[in-house]
């Protein structure tokens, strides 16, 4: 959701100059308007100073003069703010025709159709990957085809976050970083319990056998700790309801209509059921927001735990005394052998204005896409892995980069990373294969996460309940409070 991404994915970035890894994100959790929550992955790159050729044809655009308003990050985010400016002042320095403005409106789906309509949105400006259809809908995005054919590292950029928002073969967005839910595994609880490692390509069944094999109630040891209060219980819960293929809602004749109320809602549901009165698995305090959940892996109190993987790892190494070989990575499991192991994708995008003139939204395009793929960026990465080592602190890379990871820069990357393999957490290699990353719905996901958090709480503290009776009223008020409000033209 947006934004569950630790505080620490913006001061381990890689020379990261990216305005919307902000300090609001507090680690691949669900926050206010229904926003991607990521592990964020931010590891951008400062670009090579070069200038700006003095022999250009007449109607090159670096001859002409042309301003344009960018997406600036908000006043607390001073660091941020700080890193943008010096970004400002590079790209300057190779566009010296270019005159920036910064405009610090964030994207709000209940704002953007008034900005649009008095003009005053941005050259460009981040959004979500909710947001895609709906905007393009809309008509309040460019199609920037032609710009991203002509770009020249187009090819390496990270296909799981970028076809977000690719539709019907044309491109209306560029990644900046993303996350898929995932789950982490504390792999020395299980061998002190002598519970076998489940297969990477695991199922509802493996989860639940592994986390009913852990689990000591009279230790106070879950074998999974779910989110069970606040928004991130209703997060929690819908990557099951994704992996039983149901939706959040559905578009039918101009309306909004929830239809998370299936009978695959029913067996998401009754999953949960299962791990709490079946297994026993559940914490018996299981009223967790995210920092509760994360923290009761941490300090070895649970054996799982579902969210964007960098944040909860970052806890787990440095502040819980774990070894990277004892926390283990894995997709959300399969509903079923040889189902998709459908998890919750998340991620931020920047989008051109389509009122733009040709000119101001092909400067937008370089300003975006600045200071990616720089050589820079990896002599910053390593500068950081240095300090880390020093320090004794591990290092965790996001799982998820704007970067493809078999792309020359990911590469040149992973590089950098095996220099310090000593420190740097390293991913299982065949979970890429295995991610299937699924967008939260576009409309009021916040409130349909509030919703099924009262369900959950009712299913973790009474024994008994009738899944398709809670999920049936949850629908109800869902679409009568805020569904039923909404006009989709």
């Amino acid at each position: 959701m947006r934004k569950y991404s630790s505080v620490l994915a913006c001061l381990l970035v890689t020379g990261s100059l990216l305005s919307a890894c902000g300090g609001n994100n507090n680690g691949n959790k669900p926050a206010a308007n229904g926003g991607e929550a990521t592990n964020a992955p931010a590891a951008t790159a400062a670009a090579e100073e070069t200038t700006a050729p003095t022999d250009a044809p007449a109607d090159d655009i670096t001859q002409r003069k042309v301003t344009i308003k960018i997406h600036y990050p908000t006043p607390d985010l001073t660091e941020v703010r700080a890193q943008e400016d010096d970004k400002i002042k590079r790209f300057q320095e190779v566009y010296p025709n270019v005159e920036i403005v910064k405009d610090d409106w964030q994207y709000n789906v209940s704002e953007i159709g008034v900005k649009m309509a008095a003009n005053e949105a941005p050259t460009f400006f981040n959004t979500y990957a909710t947001e895609a259809k709906f905007l393009v809908e809309k008509g309040w995005v460019a199609d920037i085809t032609d710009l991203w054919n002509n770009y020249e590292f187009k090819d390496q950029i990270n296909p799981v976050l970028q076809n977000q928002f690719i539709i019907d073969g044309k491109v209306y967005g560029v990644t900046q970083k993303g996350y898929v839910t995932t789950t982490m595994i504390n792999k020395k609880m299980l061998d002190d319990k002598g519970v076998a490692v489940p297969p990477l390509d695991w199922t509802w069944d493996d989860m639940l056998n592994t986390a009913k094999g852990v689990a000591d109630t009279k230790k106070g040891i879950s074998g999974i700790a779910p989110m069970g209060k606040g928004n991130e219980a209703g997060w929690n819960w819908t990557n099951f309801l994704f992996e039983a293929g149901g939706e959040i809602q559905k578009i039918e004749g101009g309306k909004v209509v929830a239809t998370f109320n299936t009978d695959a809602g029913v067996k998401a549901l009754d999953f949960y059921k299962k791990l709490r009165w079946e297994a026993k698995a559940v914490p018996q305090d299981w009223a967790l927001g995210w920092g509760d959940a994360v923290g009761a892996f941490q300090q070895g109190r649970t054996a799982m735990v579902m969210a964007g993987s960098d944040g909860v790892i970052e806890q787990a190494l440095n502040q819980g005394g774990l070894k990277p070989a004892d926390v283990l990575t894995y997709p959300m499991p399969a509903a079923e052998k040889g189902g998709k192991h459908t998890g919750v994708l998340g991620g931020d995008y920047l989008v051109i204005n389509p009122n733009a003139s040709k000119d101001e939204q092909e400067m937008a395009f370089r300003y975006i896409t600045f200071d990616y793929f720089s050589d820079k960026g990896l002599e910053a990465l390593d500068a950081i892995l240095q300090q880390r080592k020093a320090d004794g602190k591990y290092f965790i890379p996001p799982l998820l980069d704007y970067y493809a990871a078999d792309s020359e820069f990911g590469k040149k990357t992973k590089a950098v990373y095996d220099k310090y393999s000593d420190i740097v957490y390293q991913y299982n290699t065949d979970i890429m294969a295995l991610l299937d990353g699924k967008p939260e719905a576009q409309y009021n996901t916040q409130d349909y996460y509030a919703t099924m958090s009262n369900v959950i709480q009712e299913l973790f503290s009474k024994d008994g309940t009738d899944s398709k009776a809670q999920l049936d009223a949850a629908a109800k008020t869902v679409q009568e409070k805020f569904f039923d409000t909404i006009k989709v033209e």
